[in-house]
């Protein structure tokens, strides 16, 4: 949800110009024009050289654009970034960056909440803007989508040609490059599970001990066990990782035939969306410890994976008191029998006892506009409903946090939330906790069967606060330090997992959980984010990224 993308190893944004628009033979469909597909390679193979790739230098007029994400407080000063097309291209941009010993980084979509691929020391961005091809390719019998393609065309794509989608993320602009190999979540994944549980295949470009850059294709049916885990270090553990991500296939396991149309799921034909508010000025400790007490209670009850809820997905805005409200905005398949009744009774179990009367959302609330034509639920159309729904801001600095729940927040948790949201030592309307609905068809899976190990939560927090002046940084920095450490006082000051907490979530990357300043836990930020997986993915580091040229501040390390 929001800006839900790590994206360091993955695959493109920014407008490049495309070189061509022919489909590799198997392809059946494309989705945009002036965009590049390479051929498909071989497992364990390489491609040749066709067509040259865009080189921007600091003196381009679209320069900088292209050394800077979503984040504003992210800004680099590459010697060039080069744009590539195809994975051929892709290939030979980390070659050459690799022979000349420089330091690279990869740019998907631009919305890496830390400084991994724009930093002081990156020399080479590679950025994969002129990647954005989602089609069916009969080859593989599975959907073909490009690390550059963003959400948004991802869902446009699958649904208007076949009917189907992948269950990611709501920001429209997010690079699946990043999002996907982080194990991405959204609006559909109580149903459908993860992006990362509809991964069949990812094309990625590896540097060997030799320093030869190949394009290298592993599939979950991969015969070689080293091709296997490099297809499971792809199932949740983040983009930056072990190489250049150009290419996706999706197919969800257990799918058969050739039919496109069923080969991933498909999301309802319309859906109630409803966004509600409760008005700060009527809301005291009690009232909001009784709300936070109904939202957990009614997930830990309603989050199975065949729950008849599993449709259902809820923000819990938990707004700082200078916005003026506490949102509640809701999406649901309005197509299931009593769908109405459910989604109020849904509601009214929220609300019970906290003694508020609730009014619209009129107010921006993070990522999300004010909404207040959705007071009352309303249907629509699901593509329309993502369309609409989708955030973003490209014009704002900001920090981010997260953490997942098993269950219900602890009396401590709650009474930390409301202490910081109801401070008036500190004024921020795009402050807030955002919690979000989470289980159903997403713990149906076993921990280390993705590298996602986070299998048995019903909630997931993204800490979040913005601001437009970078003379303000410390003071926002301060806010959400203090907030997050009193949350998880009682773990070291993050959700080391517990009967409660379960950890961080990757894609949302914090660099304060690697600080002892921070996090006073004796558990490493690596084991927050991978837990028992991680060990399988430095081994899978080791093999395919033996001179640690895809790295950042928080990537996997050789063991």
């Amino acid at each position: 949800m929001g800006r839900r993308s790590l994206l360091t190893g993955a695959a493109a944004v920014a407008g490049g110009a495309a070189l061509s628009t022919a489909l590799p033979a198997a392809a059946e469909a494309a989705p945009r024009s002036g965009t590049a597909a390479a051929a498909t390679v071989a497992e364990a193979g390489t491609t040749a050289v066709t067509t040259d790739y865009i080189t921007v230098a600091p003196t381009d007029s679209r320069f900088p654009d292209l050394v800077r994400g979503i984040n504003q407080r992210w800004v680099a000063s590459p010697d060039y970034v080069r744009l590539v097309t195809t994975t051929a291209q892709a290939v030979r941009a980390v070659q050459e960056a690799v022979s000349a010993n420089k330091r690279l980084t990869v740019r998907s979509g631009g919305h890496c909440y830390e400084d991994f691929v724009f930093n002081k020391d990156v020399q080479v961005v590679i950025d994969m803007s002129g990647m954005t091809q989602v089609y069916y390719d009969t080859g593989r019998n599975a959907f073909a989508v490009e690390g550059g393609a963003s959400n948004l065309q991802v869902y446009e794509t699958l649904y208007k040609l076949y009917g189907v989608t992948l269950p990611a993320g709501s920001c429209a602009s997010v690079g699946v490059g990043g999002h996907i190999s982080g194990g991405g979540y959204g609006l559909l994944s109580r149903l459908q599970g993860l992006t990362v549980d509809h991964l069949y295949g990812v094309e990625v470009v590896t540097v060997d001990k030799n320093g030869t850059a190949k394009a290298v294709v592993a599939t979950r049916d991969s015969d070689d066990a080293a091709l296997k885990d490099l297809w499971w270090a792809h199932t949740g553990g983040g983009g930056g990782n072990f190489g250049l991500i150009t290419r996706y296939w999706l197919r969800t396991p257990g799918a058969t035939g050739t039919d496109p149309s069923k080969l991933l799921p498909k999301p309802p034909s319309e859906v109630f969306v409803h966004a509600t508010s409760f008005p700060w000025k009527d809301v005291t400790e009690a009232s909001f410890t009784r709300l936070l007490q109904n939202w957990g209670a009614w997930h830990e009850k309603n989050s199975a994976p065949d729950s008849k809820y599993n449709s259902l997905f809820g923000l819990l805005k938990l707004n700082h008191i200078s916005n003026g409200q506490i949102g509640l905005l809701t999406q649901m398949d309005a197509t299931i029998p009593n769908a109405q009744a459910l989604l109020n009774d849904y509601l009214a179990a929220v609300t019970a006892g906290v003694g508020i009367t609730r009014q619209a959302m009129t107010n921006r609330m993070g990522e999300h506009a004010a909404m207040p034509q959705f007071a009352a639920p309303r249907k629509l159309p699901w593509y329309i409903a993502t369309d609409y729904l989708s955030g973003g801001n490209p014009t704002l600095y900001g920090k981010y946090k997260s953490a997942y729940a098993r269950k219900g927040f602890s009396a401590a948790q709650i009474k930390a939330m409301y202490k910081h949201l109801s401070r008036t030592d500190y004024s921020n309307g795009d402050a807030l906790v955002q919690v979000d609905s989470y289980g159903g068809r997403i713990n149906a899976v076993k921990p280390g069967d993705t590298a996602v190990p986070q299998r048995d939560s019903v909630l997931k927090l993204q800490y979040q606060t913005y601001w437009t002046d970078p003379a303000d940084e410390a003071r926002h920095l301060a806010w959400i330090r203090d907030f997050y450490r009193d949350v998880y006082g009682e773990t070291g000051g993050v959700p080391v997992p517990n009967e409660i907490n379960d950890g961080c979530y990757v894609n949302y990357p914090d660099k304060d959980l690697g600080d002892a300043a921070y996090n006073t836990s004796s558990t490493a930020w690596n084991s927050l984010y991978y837990k028992d997986n991680y060990t399988r993915l430095q081994k899978v580091k080791a093999a395919w990224d033996p001179k640690n040229i895809f790295r950042h501040a928080q990537s996997v390390r050789l063991p």
